[in-house]
């Protein structure tokens, strides 16, 4: 069985893995925030972003998959891609989310979209994943 990149992300997440996740993404890649209307893009940007958010979540794990191609959000171009089912604490907030996962020709990871529920956990989690990009320097204060 081959082991594909979102096979070596769900890895790389459960173990909290920061370093593993370098290579599985493009360099261009694009994060969809449910917190932020533009994305988050490039390979440094996102693997900050990463490190706030395996600091940030409380007992995250993924409970599902489902594979298969959707249009990605960039240029709408139809790419293979996977829907990662997680659930998370972040401050006390239970959160229900799925991650979009879009994979490029070469098999990395070119597009990442988070949806999160209910909006209360979708504002704990805005405020828990800013507070650590001011704090890591990824973002200016508010």
């Amino acid at each position: 069985m081959t082991t594909t990149a979102v096979d070596r992300f769900r890895a790389a997440v459960d173990t909290r893995d920061l370093a593993a996740l370098d290579d599985l993404f493009t360099e261009d890649i694009r994060l969809y925030s449910p917190v932020k209307f533009t994305p988050f893009e490039g390979r440094p940007m996102v693997l900050g972003l990463f490190g706030v958010l395996l600091r940030t979540f409380e007992d995250f794990r993924y409970v599902g998959e489902f594979a298969g191609t959707a249009q990605t959000s960039a240029d709408g171009s139809e790419a293979p891609a996977a829907v990662l089912l997680f659930r998370a604490t972040v401050n006390g907030k239970e959160i229900h989310g799925i991650d979009l996962v879009h994979l490029a020709e070469d098999g990395r990871i070119k597009e990442f979209t988070v949806m999160v529920r209910p909006q209360s956990a979708v504002h704990a989690l805005g405020e828990a994943v800013l507070a650590g990009l001011v704090a890591d320097g990824l973002v200016p204060a508010p």
